[in-house]
């Protein structure tokens, strides 16, 4: 794999663990994922400016994508609140492959390979070693990261299928973005009834912050998935789960057990694995 492959891959996946640890480190997660829409949304709004109108045959699922990332937020968020960066993060990012790959096999008979397998055991183990650590997630933040990473898989799903009625993967993108912003504040009111913004306060810079790194790192992901392989690029993504725990250490003063190393790097390994299957 060329070295600005791998060097665009491992950026997305540092970037995507960092506005992931600065959603959890703010005071009020859902409101501060609310206002990170508003950073991807301005993006996105820029770069249609300059890119076709998608084809009409994606729409319904960009709508479908649109909706399953709002309640992607909505969980996240919440698992958050009930979990630490080092946990949440992995179980998430862990599960969403696993998922992926089982819905392929009981939906398309797709078989799993013996990397797959062992990937599969792995991530399997890992997240259950996570789940019964002495320091572990709540119940409640395992089972709303679980519920998290299946929007994940969904969209993605959705997103695979999607893109290819495009006609041009940046414009889909972008109209997700677009959809997504709209609908994140909506869907905000309807829980809180208020949403107040204020440009001066530390928690909205740091929102803005992570949704403009959270925009760079989609980015650095598609520039990686246009020059590599699929599987290849899958599997360096998932080191985001090593950065995650590293930021989770370094940055929000969390617990680095050797237990939850060891954790972390089999989900992320098995991860891999199971990427390089695809």
């Amino acid at each position: 794999m060329h070295a600005t492959v791998v060097g665009l891959a491992l950026s997305a996946a540092a970037l995507h663990a960092i506005w992931n640890a600065l959603l959890r480190s703010g005071a009020d997660r859902l409101w501060s994922v609310t206002v990170m829409s508003f950073a991807t949304t301005m993006a996105a709004a820029f770069a249609a400016l300059f890119l076709p109108f998608p084809l009409k045959g994606c729409w319904p699922y960009i709508a479908i994508s649109a909706f399953l990332q709002i309640g992607y937020s909505i969980f996240l968020a919440e698992a958050y609140h009930h979990g630490e960066l080092g946990q949440v993060y992995p179980i998430i990012r862990g599960s969403v492959p696993l998922l992926v790959t089982l819905a392929a096999c009981l939906l398309a008979s797709q078989r799993l390979g013996r990397l797959g397998l062992i990937g599969v055991g792995m991530v399997s183990a890992g997240i259950a070693s996570l789940a019964l650590e002495k320091t572990r997630v709540s119940m409640k933040g395992f089972l709303l990261a679980l519920a998290t990473a299946l929007f994940v898989a969904s969209y993605i799903t959705a997103d695979g299928l999607g893109v290819r009625l495009a006609g041009n993967a940046q414009s889909y993108t972008a109209w997700i973005f677009l959809a997504y912003g709209a609908l994140m504040p909506l869907a905000f009111l309807l829980i809180r009834r208020r949403l107040t913004v204020d440009l001066m306060n530390p928690e909205t810079v740091k929102a803005v912050s992570g949704g403009l790194v959270s925009v760079v790192s989609y980015g650095a992901m598609l520039a990686a998935l246009s020059l590599g392989n699929l599987g290849p690029v899958s599997a360096l993504r998932e080191t985001s789960i090593v950065f995650s725990m590293l930021l989770g250490r370094l940055v929000l003063g969390e617990s680095l057990t050797r237990r939850r190393v060891v954790a972390c790097l089999v989900v992320a390994i098995g991860a891999a694995c199971i990427g390089c299957e695809a």
